[in-house]
C-alpha cells in the first residue's frame, strides 16, 4: 500500500517524471499545493515572474529551444487570463508546454466564488488540449494524455485546470509514478515518407529546372538543418525560409537566401519568384508567408508531420507527403541516387546568378560609418551587433520592427534564433532571454527589443537580475510603437495616432532593477559595450535611440524591385 500524498504532490511527481525542470509563474492561494510540493522535489523548481504573461512566454521559449516542455502556473481568474497572450504565442508557433491553472474548490467552480472564471473555455482555443481535473483519481491519466498531446505530431501547449480541493486533498492510495515516464521514449518519433509518394516527388524534383525549398517553422521543430542542407547541396536547390522558419538553417550557408514573409527581403522574394516547383517543408503557407494568400505559387510539394496542414491552402497545386522533414530529406537524396549530379549541374548557372545577387543584397546594408553618433540606423545597429556578438549567440528579436531588422543578422548555426511570429505577441524577448539563461547560463543571449515591447515587460528586468545569465538587452528606442507609426506614415498620409511616448531612460530603469544599463548614442560605444558585456557574462541593457526616419516598410533591402 502506497503512502498518502496530496494531489499537488502527485502533479509535481508527474511533471518530474515527464522531465519538466521549471515551473514559471506567479503564485497565489490556489496554486500553493503544487508550488509548495516543488520545494521538496529535486530536479524541478519554481521561477517566479512579475507577471503571468512572462511566465507563459518563458514556457514557450524553453519549449522552442529544447523541444521539451516546461510549465507555467497561475491562480484563478485574472492570473489565468494574464497567461493567455503568452500561451497563444506558444500555440501559434508550435512550442510544447504545460499550462497549469488552479481553480476554486470543485463544488464552487462556475459559482460566484472569488475570481471565478471558466479557465477551460478561456484557454481552449489557444492550446492543443484543455481539461478540468476535478478528482484526484484523474490526475495521473489527465497529465499523461496532456503530455502525449503536447509532444506528438505538431507540438504545442496543453492545459490542465485543477480544482483546489483536488490538489490540496490527500490521495490515500496514490498511483505509482515512474522516475522516467515511458512515454518519453516514443513521443518524439515522427513518420517517414510513404515510398510511393517519395518516388513521385523524386521524379518531379529531377524534372524541375528551378526548384526551391521553402522551409518553415517545422524545420526548427524537427531540428532538420543538416538533412535539409544536404538535400539542397545534393540537388542544387536554393533554400529560403518563412519568417517563422528563420533559424532553422544558417543564413551563411551558400544555398540559403533569407526569409520570405509579408515584408521579406528583395533577395528571397527573387529566389521564390524564379521557382517552377516549391518544396514547402514544414511550411503551413499561412498568411504571413504568402501575403494573405495573394502570392502566386507554381506546383507545390508540401511535407508536414500533420496531415491536416497539407493542402489547406493552395490545394489545387499541391501534392502532399506526410513525413518528418529530416527523414524526408535523407530519403529523397537516396531515392534520387546518382541522378542528382546531372540535376545539380543543370541548375549551376541559376545558382551562380543567385549567389551574385546575394552578395549585392548584403552590400546594400553595409555600415557606412562605424563611428556614427546620435540617433542611429537600426540597420547599422543590427549589422554592428553581429560583428561583435560571439558566433554562438542566441538572437531573440521581439515582435514588430526588431524582427524585421533581424533579417540583417547572419545566422551561423541552427537553433540560435527565436521570435514570436504566428501570434506576434509583444513582450516576448526579455522573458525568453531569461528562459534561455536558465537552460545555459554561459551562452550569450542578445534580446533585440523595441521600447514598446519593453514597456510591456519592464518588470521582468528584476527577474533577469535575480536569475542572471550572459544576457545583453539592446533597446531600439524610437519613443513609439515604431512599426505601426511607420505604417501610419506610409498609408495614412503621415497622420499618426496612439503611437508616441515621452522620453524614457531605460538604462536608468534597468539599474533601478539590478541590471547594468546605460544609454548609448554611438556605434563605436555600442560595439565596445556589447563586447565587454558578453565577456563579463552578466546581464546588461543598452538603450539605443534610433533614427525614426529609417522606415522598415521602405528600407531598400526589404522591398522587392518592381517588375516593369
Amino acid at each position: 500500500m502506497s503512502n498518502p500524498k496530496t494531489g499537488g504532490q502527485l502533479v509535481v511527481d508527474m511533471l518530474r517524471s515527464f522531465g519538466v525542470e521549471y515551473v514559471f509563474g506567479v503564485v497565489g492561494g490556489q496554486t500553493l499545493a503544487i508550488t509548495d510540493a516543488i520545494i521538496d522535489t529535486p530536479g524541478i523548481e519554481v521561477v517566479h515572474t512579475r507577471h503571468e504573461n512572462a511566465a507563459a512566454v518563458m514556457m514557450d521559449a524553453y519549449g522552442r529551444l529544447t523541444g521539451k516542455p516546461a510549465a507555467c502556473i497561475s491562480t484563478t481568474g485574472p492570473g489565468a487570463t494574464n497567461l493567455l497572450t503568452g500561451i497563444g504565442g506558444a500555440y501559434r508557433d508550435s512550442s510544447p508546454g504545460f499550462v497549469l491553472t488552479c481553480n476554486n474548490n470543485g463544488e464552487n467552480i462556475h459559482k460566484d466564488d472569488a475570481q471565478n472564471a471558466d479557465h477551460v473555455e478561456l484557454i481552449k482555443p489557444l492550446v492543443k488540449y484543455s481539461r478540468l481535473v476535478a478528482h484526484a483519481s484523474s490526475i495521473k491519466q489527465a497529465m499523461e494524455e496532456a503530455y502525449v498531446n503536447a509532444l506528438t505530431g505538431n507540438p504545442g501547449p496543453v492545459h490542465l485546470d485543477f480544482a483546489r480541493d483536488t490538489i490540496e486533498g490527500e490521495v490515500a492510495n496514490p498511483p505509482s509514478v515512474p522516475e522516467t515516464h515511458p512515454s518519453r521514449d516514443w513521443v518524439g518519433e515522427r513518420p517517414s515518407a510513404n515510398p510511393v509518394a517519395l518516388a513521385r516527388v523524386a521524379e518531379r524534383v529531377l524534372a524541375a529546372e528551378r526548384p526551391v525549398i521553402w522551409l518553415g517553422n517545422g524545420g526548427n521543430r524537427a531540428r532538420a538543418s543538416d538533412d535539409v542542407l544536404a538535400l539542397a547541396d545534393a540537388l542544387g536547390i536554393p533554400v529560403v525560409t518563412t519568417f517563422n522558419g528563420i533559424g532553422s538553417v544558417p543564413t551563411t550557408h551558400p544555398r540559403v537566401f533569407g526569409a520570405v514573409s509579408r515584408m521579406g527581403t528583395a533577395l528571397s522574394g527573387q529566389v521564390l519568384g524564379d521557382a517552377d516547383l516549391v518544396l514547402a517543408l514544414g511550411n503551413s503557407l499561412n498568411a504571413v508567408s504568402t501575403g494573405r494568400w495573394k502570392r502566386a505559387l507554381p506546383e507545390v510539394i508540401q511535407v508536414d508531420v500533420d496531415p491536416a496542414m497539407i493542402g489547406r491552402y493552395y490545394s489545387e497545386v499541391t501534392q502532399g507527403v506526410v513525413s518528418d522533414l529530416g527523414s524526408f530529406a535523407r530519403d529523397l537524396v537516396t531515392a534520387v541516387g546518382d541522378r542528382a549530379e546531372a540535376a545539380r549541374q543543370g541548375r549551376a548557372e541559376w545558382l551562380a546568378s543567385l549567389s551574385k545577387a546575394r552578395t549585392v543584397w548584403w552590400q546594400g546594408s553595409e555600415v557606412r560609418d562605424p563611428d556614427a553618433e546620435g540617433a542611429l540606423s537600426p540597420a547599422d545597429i543590427v549589422r554592428t551587433l553581429r560583428e561583435v556578438a560571439p558566433d554562438d549567440t542566441l538572437l531573440i528579436p521581439d515582435a514588430g520592427n526588431p524582427g524585421v531588422w533581424s533579417f540583417l543578422w547572419e545566422i551561423t548555426r541552427p537553433n540560435s534564433y527565436i521570435k514570436p511570429v504566428g501570434f506576434g505577441n509583444m513582450g516576448f524577448a526579455l522573458p525568453s532571454a531569461i528562459a534561455a539563461s536558465l537552460i545555459d547560463p554561459r551562452r550569450p543571449v542578445l534580446a533585440l527589443i523595441g521600447d514598446g515591447s519593453l514597456g510591456m515587460s519592464l518588470g521582468e528586468l528584476e527577474t533577469l537580475a535575480r536569475v542572471g545569465g550572459n544576457v545583453c538587452v539592446v533597446v531600439l528606442n524610437d519613443s513609439s510603437y515604431g512599426n505601426i507609426r511607420q505604417e501610419q506614415e506610409l498609408h495614412f498620409n503621415g497622420r499618426t495616432v496612439g503611437v508616441d511616448f515621452g522620453p524614457v531612460d531605460y538604462g536608468m530603469a534597468a539599474r533601478a532593477m539590478g541590471v547594468g544599463g546605460e544609454v548609448v548614442t554611438s556605434l563605436s560605444k555600442l560595439r565596445q559595450g556589447v563586447a565587454d558585456a558578453f565577456a563579463a557574462g552578466e546581464p546588461v541593457l543598452f538603450d539605443v535611440p534610433i533614427d525614426r526616419d529609417v522606415n522598415a516598410w521602405t528600407f531598400p533591402s526589404f522591398v522587392a524591385p518592381r517588375k516593369g
